[in-house]
C-alpha cells in the first residue's frame, strides 16, 4: 500500500499542474479583468484615461502573457506565497483560512443531516420496492433533484421569512445587535448565528439527499439479492437482522467512494447558497473574486479544491479497500 500511495502522491502532482494551468488560462481569456471592472465606469465617464489602465495591468501584471504569467504565479506558489488578493487587498492564504470554517460549519451539520436522512430512506425504499412508501420517497427526492438551488431558496425565503417572519432571510448574525464579549454575550451570538443558518442547512440538505438516497437504494436492492442474504433469510433469520446486521454493512461500502467528494465540498463552500443567503463562507468570496477576475485569489481557491479532491479520491480508495478485503490496491 506504501508504494500505491507514494505513486498516486506523484501523480497527483501532475495531475495539480495540469489544473492550475487550464485555471490560470481561463481565468486569463475571461472578456474583463480585475482592472477594468474596477475602474470601467471611472474611464467611461473620462475621468480616467487608458495611459492609468495600462500602468494599473502592469501593476497587477495582467499585461504579461497567459505562459509568462502562469509560470510568474506557480514561481510563488513553490515559495509557499499565493499571493496577495486583488479584491480583498490581503494575501490569499489568510482570506481562505479566515472564510473557509464559515463554510465548513454549515457543510459539515447538512452533511451529517443528509446521511441520517438519506441511507434510512434509501433501505427502506429498497425493502418495500414498487410500494406506496418507495413510490412516495422516490417521487420526493426526484422534487428535491429537480429544483435549482436558487429558486428552491427563493420558496423557503418567501415560505419561512417573508410570509410566516420565523427565520430571518440573510446574513450570519442581526447586524443591528451587538454582543458582549462574556461567555453570555457569545452564546447569545452563536444562538443567533444557528437560526440564521437553519435556512441554508434546509435548503442544502433537501436538495442533495435525493442523489445519497437512490444511491443507497440501488445498492441495497443489489445487496438483497445476493446469495448470501437468501442464506440467511433459510436460516431463519429475523427480516430486522438480515438487513440491518447483514445486508447493510455491505450496502456501506461502495458509500466509501463518496469521500472523494465529500472532502472539498465540506472545505470549498457553496457558492449559490452562499450567494443566495449572504453568508461570507469561502463559496460566496470564490464568486465575488471570480466576477472580478481576481486571479491570485481564484487561483488559491481552485488549487485548494484540487488538493482536496485528490487527497479525497485517495483516502476513498484506501477506505474501500479497508472495508472491502476483496480489493487490492496495486502499485
Amino acid at each position: 500500500m506504501f508504494k500505491y500511495i507514494v505513486k498516486r502522491l506523484l501523480l497527483a502532482i501532475i495531475i495539480l499542474l495540469g489544473v492550475s494551468f487550464i485555471v490560470y488560462a481561463l481565468v486569463r481569456m475571461m472578456p474583463m479583468n480585475y482592472v477594468e471592472t474596477k475602474y470601467a465606469a471611472q474611464l467611461a465617464q473620462g475621468t480616467i484615461k487608458q495611459e492609468d489602465i495600462d500602468r494599473f495591468l502592469d501593476l497587477y501584471g495582467l499585461n504579461s502573457s497567459i505562459v509568462g504569467g502562469y509560470f510568474t504565479w506557480l514561481k510563488g506558489l513553490l515559495s509557499g506565497n499565493l499571493g496577495n488578493s486583488f479584491k480583498y487587498n490581503r494575501p490569499v492564504t489568510d482570506v481562505i483560512t479566515d472564510y473557509m470554517w464559515i463554510s465548513f460549519s454549515i457543510a459539515l451539520v447538512a452533511t451529517i443531516l443528509q446521511f441520517l436522512i438519506a441511507i434510512p430512506l434509501g433501505i427502506t425504499s429498497a425493502t418495500h420496492q414498487y410500494s406506496v412508501r418507495d413510490y412516495t420517497v422516490t417521487v420526493l427526492t426526484m422534487i428535491g433533484l429537480s429544483f435549482p438551488t436558487y429558486f428552491f431558496a427563493a420558496i423557503v425565503i418567501k415560505i419561512f421569512s417573508v410570509d410566516l417572519g420565523w427565520l430571518p432571510n440573510s446574513g450570519l448574525v442581526d447586524t443591528s445587535v451587538s454582543y458582549a464579549a462574556n461567555f453570555a454575550g457569545q452564546m447569545h451570538k452563536f444562538g443567533d448565528m444557528a437560526v440564521h443558518l437553519i435556512m441554508p442547512i434546509l435548503v442544502s440538505v433537501v436538495l442533495s439527499i435525493g442523489g445519497l438516497m437512490r444511491y443507497t437504494r440501488t445498492n441495497t436492492l443489489e445487496v438483497l439479492n445476493a446469495d448470501y442474504i437468501r442464506t440467511a433469510r433459510a436460516k431463519g433469520l429475523s427480516e430486522h437482522t438480515v438487513i440491518y446486521k447483514h445486508a447493510f454493512r455491505n450496502t456501506l461500502i461502495p458509500l466509501a467512494t463518496l469521500l472523494a467528494g465529500i472532502l472539498p465540498g465540506l472545505f470549498g463552500g457553496m457558492m449559490i447558497t452562499e450567494e443566495v443567503f449572504a453568508i461570507d463562507g469561502i463559496g460566496r468570496l470564490a464568486y465575488l473574486a471570480l466576477k472580478d477576475g481576481d486571479i491570485p485569489f481564484v487561483m488559491g481557491y481552485n488549487m485548494f479544491l484540487a488538493i482536496l479532491t485528490v487527497i479525497g479520491t485517495l483516502l476513498s480508495d484506501i477506505m474501500y479497500a479497508i472495508v472491502d478485503p476483496r480489493v487490492k490496491l496495486t502499485k
